[in-house]
Order: structure tokens, then sequence, then C-alpha cells
């Protein structure tokens, strides 16, 4: 007897609908799983079997063809074990409510006694199961909240193999459908986090330069000596973002929950990401890669924050092959059959020592480091990626009397009521402009026509040029964030104060900065 069930399968961030056919034969013994199964998918026939027999159904002893269509795409994975362990049940007619059996999309992971493990890329599943017009989707309880949050579609959570098979036998009831108030549960946690600027000490100029980092989306780099607090000011920056909208929440989650990275009975991502990949990551892990391509660092960075700590210390590759997401805010992964897109749309904030020994340009301790090594150490990182970093700060280590102050701090939910209204200017400036939406992603064109200054800011920006011997390339970044700076103080135009707090965030571009 010829089943079909339904059953999906995840590529980049968008599932697509997989039909797993099973046939019971007359003749032959051994089963079959054809249609380009990986390793993952062809042992699903042992759990398959083990599943069946410990569960009290019959494994039938002659041969059993699965075909996985459309046969020319590459399936990975164990979620497929579900649905071939039911198309199994129903071509040797142990289900009878065939019918029903086709109007769902099922998938899940069995373990060898029958109980359903979660899986990857639930929320995509869910949406495409909706788009299909599926009456509904069953899936493992520890993923049903995921996929619950997808309205007009019935959503069921299931522990094991034997309640699936009940639920189709006894005419589909015996399951509650999950149930998400997404909306509320999505407002209720956007204001919750660990961490707030109020538990920062001093380093008022750096929490400056951050507000402008995040009223503008500028990437930004902190140099400093050790433990002068670099990534705990990093570490804070969610917290003065502009919450998520629910678009670019669920564009997040469906990143998440394509690698795996969603906690169980999750639902949307609420907050900001803050990623810090460890120095000693390969280009893979950073842009993504594998054979059925997997997204990388700067997509599960999408929306939020992807914080580089010693960014020297990275392989120099690793780092080179940032520069194109950056600009184009997206990845390419192509393989032979294959080519694939990851969203990457997030702010690079870096961290970085001054010299290899951690004490160059420091107030009270001398460098020890040779002639030329500070340089050196400086040259790690490529002019072109230097170029994609709008702001350069300088962190100083915070002395005594402001470490033992007791005086309150401007706390991260004042900051963010600023860079909120200066995201507003910014979108209301480039409402007509597809894919800008903050100053940080303006083009050279935009650049000359809303970057405009009087005189007195021209005078100021050539003889800091000339003064401080700054590169070419800090000439467009000061712009952008002197444009940003004249938004936070609700400024139509840009004024020389904006001007000149804008040209002391290039450090890195003064000639003769490091030696």
């Amino acid at each position: 007897m010829l089943v079909k069930i339904n059953g999906s399968a995840v590529y980049g961030v968008d599932a697509i609908p997989i039909t797993i056919e099973v046939n019971w034969m007359n003749s032959g013994k051994d089963p079959m799983i054809v249609g380009l199964p990986d390793s993952a998918v062809k042992e699903s026939l042992q759990r398959v079997e083990s599943t069946i027999k410990t569960n009290g159904f019959d494994m039938p002893r002659t041969k059993v063809v699965v075909n996985m269509a459309p046969a020319d795409i590459k399936k990975s994975g164990t979620a497929f074990d579900l649905p071939i362990a039911l198309g199994i049940l129903a071509a040797t007619e142990q289900i009878e409510n065939i019918e029903a059996l086709s109007q769902y999309v099922i998938m899940g992971e069995l373990s060898l006694d029958g109980e359903i493990r979660p899986i990857k890329g639930a929320l995509p599943i869910a949406i495409q199961a909706r788009k299909d017009g599926m009456k509904g989707l069953i899936v493992p309880t520890a993923n049903a909240r995921e996929a619950g949050m997808v309205n007009n579609l019935t959503t069921y959570g299931v522990k094991n193999i034997k309640e699936v098979v009940d639920f189709f036998e006894n005419n589909e009831t015996g399951l509650t459908p999950v149930v998400v108030n997404t909306r509320d549960e999505f407002y209720y946690s956007q204001y919750n986090f660990d961490f707030d600027f109020a538990d920062v000490k001093g380093q008022s100029n750096i929490k400056r330069a951050l507000e402008i980092a995040a009223a503008g989306g500028h990437n930004a780099i902190l140099i400093g000596p050790p433990g002068a607090g670099k990534t705990m000011l990093a570490k804070r920056l969610p917290t003065i973002l502009p919450p998520l909208s629910l678009h670019e929440a669920l564009e997040t989650t469906k990143i998440h929950s394509v690698a795996g990275k969603l906690p169980e009975n999750a639902t949307l991502v609420s907050k900001r990401p803050f990623r810090s990949p460890h120095h000693t990551i390969s280009d893979a892990g950073l842009i993504g890669g594998g054979s059925v391509p997997q997204p990388g660092e700067i997509s599960l960075a999408h929306n939020g924050v992807l914080f580089l700590d010693e960014l020297p210390e990275f392989k120099r590759t690793v780092l080179e092959v940032m520069r194109q997401p950056m600009e184009e805010r997206r990845v390419t992964i192509s393989r032979a059959k294959v080519a694939l897109d990851f969203p990457a749309s997030f702010m690079l904030i870096a961290s970085m020592n001054p010299c290899p020994c951690g004490f160059y340009n420091h107030p009270e301790r001398e460098c020890t480091c040779p002639p030329g090594a500070v340089q050196k150490y400086l040259n790690k990182i490529s002019g072109p990626l230097l170029d994609r970093i709008d702001l350069h700060v300088e962190v100083t280590p915070v002395p005594f009397s402001q470490l033992s102050t007791l005086e309150k701090q401007e706390n991260s939910a004042v900051i963010r009521e600023r860079v909120i209204v200066a995201r507003e200017l910014q979108a209301a400036r480039y409402k007509d402009t597809p894919g800008t939406y903050n100053n940080a992603q303006m083009s050279s064109k935009q650049l000359k026509e809303i970057c405009i200054i009087d005189t007195v800011g021209q005078n100021l920006l050539k003889a800091a040029m000339n003064k401080l011997n700054l590169s070419a390339r800090a000439y467009d970044r000061i712009l952008k964030v002197s444009r940003t700076i004249a938004d936070l103080a609700g400024s139509e135009n840009i004024k020389a104060e904006h001007l000149a707090e804008a040209i002391q965030y290039r450090s890195l571009d003064r000639e003769g900065w490091a030696g």
C-alpha cells in the first residue's frame, strides 16, 4: 500500500515542502530510503524499527521503500524520523485514518523507545505549512510554542509516537492545540535586561560614544588597556538599542530556529541578539557554511550586535570575509547545487588593546613594547575593515574616585529614549529609500544631499584634516557620525560642535597615532 506523509526541509531561513512516500511491497526484505538522503536520514530506519517494535506495533518483514520528494534536493537531519515511522505504520494498515494523516505536516526525531525529540527550524516549517494550506502541524513538545506563534495554523506538541497514532485513530482527538499570545509575551519581555549602563561607574565619554553608535547604527571599536571596561560597556549596548519590531523579531527568531539556538519552549526572540564569538573562530563559523549551509555568527547577530573582543587576535582571513556582508547586510553561501542567502544586518562592536603589552598611551603605566610593535599590532587589522568602522573610541581606566562614588549613574532606559527619538528622525528621513534605515547605511550620493555643512563647519573640518593628518576615508565617516550627533541634539542642520565631536572619534586615522 502506498501512503504519502507531508514533511518539510529547511534551506537557508525558509522551509520547503517534502513529501514522504512509503510503499509496502510483497517481495524483497530490506527497507530502503531514496531521494538524496544524507547519513542521518538513512540511519533513521534503525531508529524507526526500534520505535515501532518497542511500542507494540509490527515492523513489516517484506520490503518497504521510502521516497522523499522532490528527489533532487538533498535531505539532511533527523527530523524525518517521525513522518517515516507514521508512513510505515499507515502503509502496513496499522493506522487507518490515512486521509486525516495527509492533511498535517509532521516532523520530529525519534529515540529508540518512541520519545520525540526537538528539531531545528520549527518556525519556518510552521510558516510554510500555513502557506501550503495545511490543516495542522505536529511537532515535538519542545518546539510547540515556537511553531505555535504562527496564527491560522493548528499546532500540536507531542512527546511520543503513541500520542500521534492515537490522535489519528481517535478521529483527531486527544491532543490539545498550542495557543501562544505572541504579542503579549513579546512586549512583556522586551525590556528585561541582565545588564544596565547604570552599573558602569564613570566612562561618561565612552557611554556617549556608544549612544551615538546606537542612534545611527554605526560600527565602533573600543581601544584601551586591559581592565578598562571595554567588554563591560559593549555587553550593555543592546540595552540602549531601540526594541525589536515584530517583523524584526520574527526574522531573528527564524535564523536562531534554523541554527538550533532557541531554548526549549521558546517563542519569539524579544531582545536584540548579542553574539561574542571567540577569536579562534573559523571562516565558516563566522559567516556560515557546511554541506547544507547553516547560518554563522554574523547571521545570528542579525538585528543585533556582533562583538569581536581582542580584534587583532582574530585570523586575518576570518576578518576579511566580513567585509562584503557588512556592506550588503546579507551573506550568500554557494555550493555546487545550492546558493542560499542569510540576513546579516548587524552592528559591529570590536575591542582591542592599543599594543601587545596593552599599555600604550596609558596615563600611569609605561608601554614596554619595542619600537614599531604598536604599528605592527595595529596592522593586523586591514584598512578596508577599519574603513567600515565609524567610531574609534579610546577607553581609559576609571580612577578610584569614580569607582568608589555612590552617585547614581544614568540608566539604559533614559539613554534608550534618546536613541529611539533619533532613530525615528532617521526613519522619516529615509522612508522613500529602500534598504536605508539609519545614518550608517547612507550611500555616497545620500551623503552629499543630507550631510550639508556651512562655511564654519567646512573650515573646521579642513583644519582638522590638515592638523591631525586624517586620512581621506575619515571624511565620510565624520559626516555620517556628525549627522547622528545632530539628530540626537534635535538639530535639523549639522553644526560646528557636532563636527567637532565627530572628529574626536577617528583616533586610528590620525597619522602618528601608533608612534
